[in-house]
C-alpha cells in the first residue's frame, strides 16, 4: 500500500488544487466534492480552511488507504486536462519526481492514469462497494485489504488464502447479480468461474473474437484453476506441502485482483 511522505503529500496537493499551474484549478466546493467521492464527509461553508490546507489534510486522511490510489488516478485522468492550457505530461513529471522516492510512479495505460509500484507492479483493484453495509460487500472489502496487509506483514500463506476468498466473493456477487436462480456456491471455484464467464459471454469458444484474445481468456481460466490448486498446496487453509515466498503470494494476489478487475469492467461495459 502506498504511503506518501510529507513532501509528496504537498506535491500532490498542488496538483489537486491547481496551485502549481500544472493542472486545472479547483475551487473550495470542487475540492470538497472530490474528497467526498472518496469517502470523506465534509461541507463547504463559513470557516472553511484555505484550499491548500484542506487538500493536504484530506490527502493525509487517505494516506496508506486504497482511496489514495483513486485520488491520484482521478486527478491525473487525461480527461481532466482536455480543453485546458495544461499538459498532463508536465504534471506527471512534477509529481513523479516526488513519488519515485516512495518507489511508485504514475503512468498512462490505455488512456488512463495508473499508479505503478517500481519494486514490482502491484495490481490496484478498488471494488465498487465502498461504504456499503451489505455483508457480502463488506467481506469483499476485507479480503482486498487483507491481501495487501498480509503480504506486507510476511504472512504469505494468509495472503494466498485471501486471494482465493476474494475471487470467490467477487464471482458469487456477479453471478447473483446476473442470475437470480444461481445455485449456492459449493466450493468448486472452477465451476463457479465457468458459470460467470458464460453469463458475461466470455467463453473462449466465441467465434467473433480474435485468436489472441481467446488465448488470454483461456489463460484466465488457467489462472483460476491455478489459484485453487495453489491455495490447497501453500495456503493456511490446509497442511501446506511447501512454504510460499513473497513472490508466490504477490503472484496469487495480483492474479486475483487482475481477474476481479477485468470481470467488473466487463460487467459494467456490457451493462452500458
Amino acid at each position: 500500500m502506498l504511503k506518501l511522505s510529507e513532501r509528496s503529500t504537498k506535491a500532490l496537493g498542488k496538483i489537486v488544487t491547481g496551485d502549481e499551474r500544472l493542472s486545472p484549478y479547483r475551487s473550495g466546493p470542487s475540492l470538497v466534492s472530490l474528497f467526498n467521492e472518496l469517502g470523506l464527509n465534509d461541507v463547504y461553508g463559513q470557516g472553511f480552511p484555505s484550499r491548500w490546507a484542506y487538500t493536504e489534510e484530506s490527502i493525509r486522511k487517505l494516506n496508506g488507504k486504497p482511496e489514495l490510489f483513486l485520488l491520484i488516478e482521478m486527478v491525473f485522468d487525461p480527461r481532466e486536462f482536455l480543453n485546458t492550457e495544461f499538459e498532463i505530461t508536465n504534471a506527471l513529471e512534477f509529481f513523479n519526481q516526488y513519488l519515485s522516492y516512495e518507489k511508485h510512479q504514475v503512468v498512462l495505460v490505455g488512456g488512463y492514469a495508473k499508479v505503478r509500484d517500481l519494486n514490482g507492479v502491484d495490481v490496484n483493484f478498488v471494488h465498487p462497494f465502498k461504504n456499503s453495509k451489505n455483508d457480502a460487500h463488506i467481506f469483499i472489502d476485507e479480503q482486498v485489504k487483507k491481501c495487501d496487509e498480509k503480504i506486507s506483514s510476511g504472512d504469505y500463506y494468509g495472503a494466498i488464502t485471501n486471494a482465493r476468498s476474494l475471487v470467490e466473493a467477487i464471482l458469487t456477487e456477479i453471478e447473483k447479480g446476473l442470475d437470480v436462480s444461481a445455485p449456492e456456491y459449493d466450493g468448486d471455484l472452477v465451476k463457479l468461474y465457468k458459470r460467470v464467464t458464460k453469463l458475461l459471454n466470455l467463453g473462449p469458444d466465441r467465434k467473433d473474437i480474435s485468436d489472441t484474445l481467446k488465448q488470454i481468456l483461456t489463460g484466465l481460466s488457467s489462472i483460476i484453476a491455478g489459484l485453487a490448486g495453489l491455495r490447497n498446496k501453500m495456503s493456511d487453509a490446509h497442511v501446506a506441502s511447501y512454504k510460499p515466498s513473497k513472490h508466490h503470494a504477490k503472484l496469487a494476489v495480483n492474479s486475483a485482483k487482475t481477474i476481479c478487475d477485468f470481470l467488473f469492467e466487463t460487467k459494467e461495459y456490457q451493462g452500458k
